[in-house]
């Protein structure tokens, strides 16, 4: 099947007894039994699938789990209470069995890079920051520092640069680490990493997959080398979602598709009257020709389709004129997320990357005059008489 008919089925209708649900039920049972124990054994020991304890697994959730692994072209995955706790994960099944040093691209979520220097550092990992966007660098940088994996963003937050996936996939398989790849922003629509050669790839389910601003999850989704310490970890430390979340989370999936293609859509048109804007001083979105990953984006991205987030500059603008001009807006919502039906505006140096320093943010180009949009599927004029009565 194509992506789009995977969206719509994939996981759905197991058979129960004599019966197929037409969509998947949530099964709220902490544990499941069996009338053959020797079954129950097998299943304990997973030889055989099956649920046994909701830690381990839970209808509902395989059913997500399923769908987002077909999506992805993995081997097995893993739904998680958040995002981050799905890149905990990933990191940690990543470094299980090897150097505890990582490269990783230094245009982060500032979440990402949080859990990078404040948990994994004083664990005794040792992390390289490196522009992803120079392959050079990165070359250099695993030579010298020998990782045993790689973490990088496929767009990253929130400047929107697009690094060579598949050439630092090479990369990375040369140097025996895992890539892996935060595939939030762009989706398994616009970019599927595990098929440009990264290893495990994570998103966060809040976002573009459950849709509504009403799921918090993630999920981590891996090769076939990859998924079997992922799997055994999530067993041992339960970071799970619940059957609710994962329920609606499938729901949204489902029309994933026809959102996305009304959010990429609604995106080249605001960035477009953005760059024309007086009040304007840069824009930055991955459909420009202008932008400076531009080969890489018609690459690797679907013709027209080059994803929802729009991010930029107001002139001659500090922290309090940004404040006055979101404090303005009537539609667009000022809250702290992506990926919704309805657009979103975030201020970076307050929410996404607060824990940086200033030092640290306007080395990596984040202004204090930067605010990024999550373009919605409203009708476009409505986008920018909001963006306009703001200005």
């Amino acid at each position: 099947m194509k992506i789009e008919s995977k969206l719509v089925h994939s996981g759905d209708r197991k058979k129960a007894g004599n019966y197929t649900p037409v969509s998947t039920p949530i099964y709220t049972a902490a544990s499941y039994f069996y009338d053959s124990m020797d079954q129950l054994d097998r299943i304990f020991g997973r030889e055989e699938a099956g649920p046994s304890y909701q830690r381990y697994d839970n209808p509902t959730t395989s059913a997500l789990e399923e769908l987002v692994r077909d999506l992805e072209n993995g081997a097995g995955a893993v739904a998680c209470s958040s995002g981050m706790s799905a890149l905990h994960l990933a990191l940690l099944s990543a470094l299980i069995d090897r150097p505890r040093r990582l490269v990783a691209a230094n245009a982060l979520y500032g979440a990402t890079t949080g859990m990078l220097m404040n948990i994994f550092t004083p664990l005794g990992v040792d992390v390289e920051f490196v522009d992803v966007c120079d392959l050079a660098a990165i070359e250099e940088a695993v030579a010298r520092h020998k990782p045993g994996a790689m973490v990088m963003e496929t767009v990253s937050n929130p400047l929107l640069r697009v690094g060579e996936m598949d050439r630092i996939a090479t990369i990375s398989k040369r140097a025996g680490a895992p890539l892996i790849v935060d595939n939030t922003f762009a989706t398994p629509l616009l970019v599927r990493p595990l098929d440009l050669g990264a290893s495990i790839v994570v998103h966060s389910a809040t976002k573009y997959m459950a849709g509504h601003g009403d799921v918090l999850g993630g999920v981590v989704i891996a090769d076939r080398e990859h998924f079997d310490p992922i799997k055994t970890i999530a067993r041992t430390m339960g970071p799970n979602l619940g059957p609710f979340e994962s329920y609606l989370a499938m729901r949204g999936i489902k029309t994933m598709g026809l959102r996305m293609e009304r959010q990429c859509a609604n995106a080249c048109k605001v960035a477009s009257w953005l760059a024309t804007h007086p009040r304007v001083e840069r824009v930055h979105f991955t459909g420009d020709p202008s932008h400076p990953d531009h080969a890489t984006i018609v690459r690797l991205f679907p013709k027209n389709l080059y994803g929802a987030m729009v991010a930029f500059e107001l002139k001659d603008a500090g922290k309090p004129e940004v404040f006055r001009f979101m404090e303005r807006l009537k539609m667009i919502v000022r809250a702290t997320s992506l990926g919704d039906v309805h657009t979103m505006m975030l201020y970076p140096a307050m929410a996404s990357h607060r824990d940086l320093s200033p030092k640290q943010r306007h080395k990596l180009g984040i202004g204090d005059n930067l605010v990024r949009m999550s373009i919605g599927i409203e009708a476009p004029e409505d986008i920018l008489a909001d963006l306009e009565q703001a200005f």
